[in-house]
C-alpha cells in the first residue's frame, strides 16, 4: 500500500500508522471514549450486513435502511428540545437578571472582606463557590484570594482538613506546593493520624493531584483508601455520599457542572451555610439552564436536519447526549459559541466513528477516507449514496461552524479540518488491523494508531475553536504539537475504557485492546495484563498533573482547563459504564439540568 503524510506543524503521520517527530518520542495515548465500544463488534456485524446482502441482492445505495446493527437505544429526547419553552416569562428572567446582579455585589463583598477570616474558612468560601458553579462571577477576586492563601505558612497548622483542603484548591489551580506539608501527620509505616473521616476524605481527594515521586501521597492514598473503604459503612448522610462518590471517582477528576444541582441542596442543609450563597448558585443555575435551552434548539435543529433516525438510522442519535458531554468541558455562559462547535464536532465524530465501526464495507471505508481527504465536494462522486450524504453533511457542518468565526480567527479552521481527516485515517487502519487479525506487538505500537482514532487530539483543538482571543495562533501551533497533557489524557480514556470492556469485546471479532498487546509483548495473562494496564492509568494520571502543574504560566489556564474536563467529562462517561450509548442512565442527569428549575419568590 502507498504511503501519504500528513503533515501539521510538529506531527507527520503516515498512512501506515507509523507516528513521527515530537509525537514518536512521547508517550503515545489513546482516548477510548464514547466511539471506542461499538467498534468491537464491527467485524461480526458486517459480516452479518455482507451475508445478508449477498441473499437478498442489495448493492450500492442503501440510503434510507430502517436497519440498526449495533442495537443502539433510540433517542431518549426526540424533538423535545426543539419544541420545548421554558415556564418562565419575560419578566421573570428579567427579574432573575436585575437580583443576580445584586447578589453578586454581595458575594464580592464577601470574598474581598474574607482576608479577616481563618484560614478554613476562606478555603471553605473558595471551595463552596466552585461546586456551586458560581465561581466564574467572581475569576479576579478569587484570583486574589489564592495568591494571599498560597503564601500562608500551613507548616504550623496541625489541623489535616484544613491543610489538605489548601494543598487540593492550591494544586486544582496550578501552584505546584510541596507534598510537604502531610509530613507531620503520617508515621514512619505509613498511617495518618486520623481525628475524623472527614480529615482522611479531604486528604484522600488532594493526593489525587500528585506528580511522580511524592512518595508520601502515593501512601495517603493507600492509608486513605482502605480507612474510608472500611469505615463507609458507618458513616451516614452527607459524609457517606461523599466518601462513596470519591472511592468511585476521586473529586478532582469529576465534573463540577454534572453535580452542581445535588452539591446546592447539599449546601442548604448545611448549619455555616451562607444564604446569599445559597441564593446566587439557584438564581445562577435557573439563569444557565435558559442559556442552554437555547442552544439545545439551535443544536438539535441542526442535528434534525441530518436526518439521522430516517436516513441514517444505522448511527448512535445522540445530540442531546453530546451537548450535555460539552456543558462539562465548559459550563459557563459566555463559553455559548464553544459548546455548539463543540457539540457539532463531537456529534459528527460519533456518526463517522459508526460508519466505520459497524455500517460501512471494507471497500468503502477506503473510499470514503480517500474522499474525506480531499475535502472537495466534487470527490464525492465514487462514493455509496448514503456515504455522499454524510459527507456532504460533514463539509456543510464544518462551512456553518467556519461562518461563526471572525475573520480573523477563520485560521483555526485548517487545525480542525486536518484533525477530522487524520481522525478518518486511523479509523481505516484500525479497519484493516481488524480484517488482518492483527495485535499489535507492543502497547506503544497500539497506542500510536489507537491515539489517532481516539479522537482527543480533535477534540482538544476543537475545543479551542469557539473560544475567545485568548486562542491565538501560538495555541494551535501548541495544541497541534502533540502536547504531553493531551498525550496523558489520550492514554488514560483508552486504557481504562479497554479494561472495563475487555471481557465483553472477547464475544466477537473486534480490533485488538490494548490488553492484548500487553499480553503479547510480555506473555502474561490476561490478569497480569489488567493489574498492570491499571498501574499504567493511575502513572498517567501523574503524567497529567505534572504537565498541568508545569503548564500552569505557560499556556492560558482558559484553555488547559478545557483539556481538564474533557478528562473530567470522559471518566464521568466512561466510569463502570458507558453511559453515552446506554443514554437511559442519562435521562435524569439531563433532564435535571437542562429542564428542573429551582424555585425563586422574587
Amino acid at each position: 500500500m502507498a504511503t501519504s503524510t500528513f503533515s501539521m506543524q510538529s506531527w507527520q503521520w503516515s498512512s501506515n500508522g507509523q507516528l513521527a517527530a515530537a509525537a514518536s518520542q512521547r508517550r503515545s495515548s489513546s482516548l477510548s471514549w464514547m466511539w471506542r465500544q461499538p467498534r468491537r463488534r464491527r467485524g461480526a456485524l458486517q459480516c452479518r450486513r455482507q451475508a445478508q446482502q449477498q441473499l437478498t441482492g442489495v448493492v450500492g445505495d442503501r440510503l434510507g435502511m430502517s436497519n440498526n446493527p449495533g442495537n443502539f437505544q433510540p433517542s431518549v429526547w426526540g424533538d423535545f428540545f426543539i419544541h420545548y419553552s421554558s415556564p418562565t416569562d419575560s419578566t421573570q428572567q428579567q427579574a432573575w437578571m436585575i437580583r443576580l446582579e445584586k447578589l453578586k455585589e454581595e458575594v464580592a463583598t464577601m470574598i474581598t472582606s474574607s482576608i479577616a477570616c481563618s484560614l478554613l474558612e476562606r478555603l471553605q468560601l473558595v471551595d463552596a463557590l466552585e461546586r456551586l458553579c458560581v465561581d466564574h462571577l467572581f475569576e479576579e477576586q478569587i484570583n486574589d484570594l489564592l495568591v494571599q492563601i498560597s503564601s500562608t505558612n500551613v507548616m504550623d497548622c496541625d489541623d489535616l482538613h484544613t491543610v489538605a483542603l489548601w494543598f487540593y484548591l492550591l494544586r486544582k489551580h496550578g501552584y505546584r506546593v510541596s507534598q510537604d506539608v502531610f509530613v507531620k501527620f503520617k508515621d514512619e509505616g505509613g498511617c495518618f493520624a486520623v481525628n475524623s473521616p472527614r480529615d482522611i476524605l479531604t486528604l484522600y481527594n488532594a493526593a489525587y493531584l500528585g506528580t511522580h515521586g511524592e512518595i508520601i501521597l502515593g501512601e495517603a492514598i493507600s492509608f486513605a483508601k482502605r480507612y474510608l473503604e472500611s469505615t463507609l459503612p458507618n458513616l451516614e448522610g452527607l459524609l457517606a455520599h461523599e466518601t462513596k462518590c470519591a472511592l468511585s471517582i476521586p473529586l478532582p477528576r469529576r465534573v463540577r457542572i454534572y453535580e452542581a444541582k445535588d452539591h446546592i441542596l447539599t449546601y442548604e442543609k448545611e448549619h455555616a451555610t451562607h444564604e446569599v450563597i445559597l441564593e446566587l448558585a439557584k438564581l445562577s443555575s435557573n439563569i444557565m439552564q435558559l442559556h442552554y435551552q437555547e442552544e439545545l434548539k439551535i443544536i438539535s435543529r441542526w442535528w434534525k436536519d441530518l436526518q439521522v433516525e430516517s436516513r441514517l438510522s444505522f448511527a448512535r442519535d445522540r445530540i442531546v447526549e453530546c451537548y450535555f458531554w460539552i456543558v462539562g468541558v465548559y459550563f459557563e455562559p459566555k463559553h455559548s459559541r464553544g459548546r455548539i462547535i463543540l457539540t457539532m464536532v463531537i456529534a459528527i465524530v460519533t456518526l463517522l466513528d459508526d460508519i466505520y465501526d459497524i455500517y460501512g464495507s471494507t471497500e468503502e471505508c477506503e473510499v470514503f477516507t480517500r474522499c474525506m481527504e480531499r475535502w472537495d465536494r466534487k470527490a464525492a462522486h465514487d462514493i455509496p449514496e448514503y456515504m455522499k450524504f454524510v459527507y456532504e453533511k460533514v463539509l456543510d457542518a464544518y462551512e456553518y461552524i467556519e461562518d461563526l468565526l471572525a475573520d480573523e480567527e477563520k485560521f483555526r479552521m485548517s487545525y480542525l479540518r486536518n484533525f477530522t481527516i487524520d481522525l478518518v485515517r486511523a479509523f481505516n487502519i484500525e479497519v484493516k488491523w481488524r480484517d488482518a487479525r492483527y495485535v499489535p506487538a507492543t502497547v506503544e505500537e497500539h497506542l500510536q494508531i489507537s491515539t489517532r482514532s481516539g479522537g482527543c487530539y480533535l477534540l482538544s483543538c476543537a475545543s479551542f475553536v469557539g473560544m475567545d482571543h485568548i486562542a491565538t495562533a501560538e495555541s494551535f501551533i501548541w495544541v497541534s504539537s502533540a502536547p504531553r497533557i493531551v498525550c496523558a489524557l489520550c492514554t488514560i480514556l483508552r486504557l481504562s475504557d479497554d479494561l472495563e470492556t475487555f471481557e465483553r469485546e472477547q464475544v466477537e471479532l473486534h480490533v485488538a485492546p490494548t490488553i492484548g498487546s500487553y499480553m503479547k509483548e510480555h506473555n502474561v495473562s490476561v490478569e497480569n495484563a489488567c493489574e498492570k494496564i491499571k498501574e499504567l492509568i493511575e502513572d498517567t494520571w501523574k503524567d497529567f498533573n505534572h504537565e498541568w502543574l508545569t503548564l500552569a504560566n505557560v499556556q492560558p489556564k482558559q484553555l488547559l482547563e478545557r483539556i481538564f474536563n474533557l478528562a473530567r467529562t470522559m471518566e464521568f462517561m466512561y466510569k463502570h459504564d458507558d453511559k453515552f450509548t446506554n443514554c437511559q442512565n442519562l435521562k435524569d442527569r439531563i433532564h435535571s439540568l437542562f429542564v428542573e428549575t429551582f424555585a425563586s419568590t422574587y
